[in-house]
């Protein structure tokens, strides 16, 4: 145990203490957080039965159904038709070219050169030329002879009324589809019209029929375009948060087994993400820590001290809500709303200060927004976060007026109806309905919140203030009460002694206020720096009375003893009454190794070979701020108060000659009190005691 202390005493002052504090908090706050973030995994084979109900963990597209849809919706998109005016035109001028070659075969033959076969063969070669210029299938030489074997007359009327027919049927929209539909009616109605031989009848009908060509023609680059806009519209399909993948039971099928694997939820899918953002984010919050302390220019050891502090009680604070967010989800109701809200700001603002309070509440705020998040919901609770950050700022509101410890309850009351209002909007605010009972809950888990927050409060103090030996304001007040033990036995065995500190005490607390230093632990430590004068009281010229100094009567040496010990017994005293170190050091240091002029001068003038060092006191010499100006303080009461008619000026330089001497006499090489802060710290004795020994009013008699 003894190794471990002294190994602690070297690295405390170190500088690196504060990084090496830092990080050892952050890997533990990464390690209770990234249970919260954690994916789940499954090792899983296709066709097995689920042992569980599987819920998606996060919200994700599924690009393969998002094809799937979208090459479903391209089908369903119709193809878009325009309707050719001109095809029927076209169309029927195509039956009177037919004709009209017809026609003109039969009026150039020569009777005497042209045989039939020969009038067929220029009619075919009339009709191939119209086929590659135009849409239109050829007629056999059969048909075609049956054309030339018809008389003129007919020719024209036929030319005349099919040319036409073909025309109103074309006007009408046909689509490729129906094509053979249309040719089936025209064919029926060239059969009615036309009452000629059969064999005329069927040329007409197959002249008819190829000439029915499609109106309503497909626009490719519309359809298209149709289709394009109908895949635009189609929304991702996604697998939401939360969302049951497979009941249990239940086969898991290539789908589902596809889900998994696209969402990282099998073994063979691990997924850094988490862990990367988990550290992101305790970086984050460890900067914010680390930042407000070191941003003061204090001792390394303080700093080390206050950041201990505010990241032991962070790391409380997270554990506390891990063990209530691992049974929140045997309850309907929202337990989360049971953590005490502003224990954490409560702590830190009675152990280090209030700037230190609301970073550390927020904080805390921000890990029970991951902490309590719930699991297919989202990745930050907000109203969790809310609850701690409201609560917080109301429990550093109501301890900066109340120290004592049934003030911090009576303050836990201000957090617990700042807790309830809290809830109140909560409930307003979510669309759910709640049963009475459960608006019961809510509210009473608001009150015991705020209660449990100064109730653990008073419980913690005093072991973070042993263990980290850390003296606080609410320690200090109570020191300070007159009817502490020891401040009673000072006031009854030296009262001229506890007159003495507390004037001491004004002196000390107005300087250190002035130099930035802690006026309140200056002012307690000044009440009990004396009190090793109790074990000899008569000894002490304040104690004295009727003119009696009872060292006239002893040697130089037995005076000196007797003199310096008061300083060595005071510190034992406070010890055995186990009073706060820093409180102790006082009484061990507020004469430092100064000497004792007066004793060792009388010894001078009997023993020439007098050393200086006998007659100093054993140190060590102050080595804080506090404790040089309580000795500066102490000198200067003592002095002052000895003066005949004191006046400013006087005071003044008294003041001077005791700091100046102080200086010289190397007091103040172990403490960082700076060369301003000690002009400062001369200007407030100055103040301070030209307003004790001010001059006063002659009352007439």
């Amino acid at each position: 145990m003894k190794k471990i202390l002294i190994k602690w005493r070297e690295w405390k002052n170190s500088r690196y203490l504060p990084f090496i504090v830092t990080f050892i908090t952050a890997i533990c706050l990464f390690f209770l957080l990234i249970g919260n973030v954690k994916e789940s995994k499954y090792d899983f084979e296709l066709f097995q039965l689920s042992p569980d109900t599987i819920r998606a963990v996060k919200t994700m597209e599924d690009t393969e159904k998002t094809e799937q849809e979208r090459k479903r919706t391209e089908l369903e998109v119709p193809a878009v038709y325009q309707f050719q005016d001109e095809t029927a035109a076209n169309q029927a001028a195509i039956v009177k070219s037919i004709f009209d070659s017809v026609l003109h075969v039969k009026e150039n033959a020569k009777p005497e050169e042209d045989t039939p076969a020969t009038l067929v063969g220029k009619l075919k070669k009339d009709m191939e030329e119209l086929a590659e210029n135009a849409s239109y299938v050829p007629l056999n030489d059969e048909m075609l002879a049956t054309l030339i074997n018809q008389n003129n007359s007919i020719l024209e009327d036929s030319k005349t009324k099919l040319s036409e027919l073909v025309e109103k049927n074309l006007s009408e929209p046909i689509r490729l589809e129906n094509i053979s539909i249309s040719r089936e009616k025209i064919g029926q109605q060239v059969n009615n019209i036309f009452l000629y031989s059969q064999d005329y009848r069927n040329v007409l009908i197959n002249i008819a029929k190829t000439s029915i060509v499609p109106t309503e023609v497909e626009n490719e680059i519309l359809t298209q375009e149709r289709i394009e806009q109908a895949k635009a519209s189609v929304e991702p399909t996604r697998i939401l948060q939360g969302q049951i993948l497979v009941q249990k039971g239940e086969i898991i099928d290539r789908d589902v087994y596809r889900q998994l694997e696209l969402l990282g939820m099998l073994t063979n899918k691990a997924s850094y993400k988490p862990y990367l953002g988990v550290a992101i984010f305790v970086a984050l919050t460890m900067w914010v820590l680390f930042g407000q302390t070191i941003s003061k220019r204090k001792k390394t050891i303080n700093n080390s001290k206050n950041l201990i502090v505010v990241a032991f009680s962070v790391i409380l604070s997270v554990l506390m809500m891990k063990v209530i967010q691992s049974v929140a989800s045997n309850f309907d109701v929202i337990i989360a709303f049971l953590i005490p809200t502003a224990m954490v700001a409560m702590l830190v603002y009675l152990l280090v200060d209030e700037r230190a309070a609301y970073i550390s509440n927020f904080v805390s705020a921000a890990y029970a927004g991951i902490i309590f998040q719930e699991g297919y919901t989202l990745v930050f609770q907000m109203e969790a976060s809310l609850y701690i950050l409201f609560g917080g700022v109301a429990g550093i509101f109501a301890m900066q007026r109340m120290q004592t410890n049934s003030q911090i309850l009576r303050s836990s009351l201000i957090v617990s109806s700042v807790n309830i209002v809290f809830i109140i909007f909560y409930l307003l605010m979510t669309k759910a309905s709640y049963e009475i009972t459960d608006i019961l809950f809510y509210i009473g888990a608001a009150l015991a919140s705020g209660i449990l927050s100064g109730a653990m409060t008073i419980g913690i103090l005093p072991f973070f203030e042993s263990f980290f030996g850390i003296l606080s304001s609410m320690r200090l007040i109570e020191l300070s009460n007159p009817n502490h033990p020891l401040l009673k036995k000072i006031l009854t065995e030296t009262p001229g002694t506890y007159h003495h500190s507390l004037m001491v005490a004004n002196l000390a607390e107005a300087a250190c206020e002035v130099v930035g230093a802690n006026g309140l632990l200056a002012r307690v430590g000044c009440y009990y720096h004396d009190i090793g004068k109790t074990n000899r009281p008569g000894f002490f010229i304040e104690n004295q009375v009727n003119g009696y100094n009872p060292h006239d009567s002893l040697s130089p040496e037995a005076s000196r003893d007797i003199i310096i010990a008061h300083a060595v017994d005071g510190a034992k005293i406070l010890r055995k009454h186990k009073l706060p170190k820093e409180i102790v050091d006082v009484a061990a240091q507020h004469h430092g190794t100064s000497l004792l002029k007066f004793f060792y001068f009388k010894e001078k003038e009997i023993n020439d070979k007098v050393e200086e060092d006998e007659y100093r006191y054993p140190g060590p010499k102050p080595q804080t701020k506090e404790i040089a100006i309580i000795s500066v303080a102490d000198s200067v009461e003592a002095a002052v108060r000895s003066m005949k008619e004191p006046n400013a000026d006087k005071i003044k330089k008294l003041i001077q000659s005791i700091i100046k001497e102080k200086i010289l006499d190397g007091q103040f090489d172990e403490c960082d009190l700076s060369l301003k802060e000690i002009k400062k710290m001369e200007e407030s004795f100055c103040t301070t005691m030209n307003g004790t020994f001010h001059s006063r009013i002659e009352y007439p008699k």
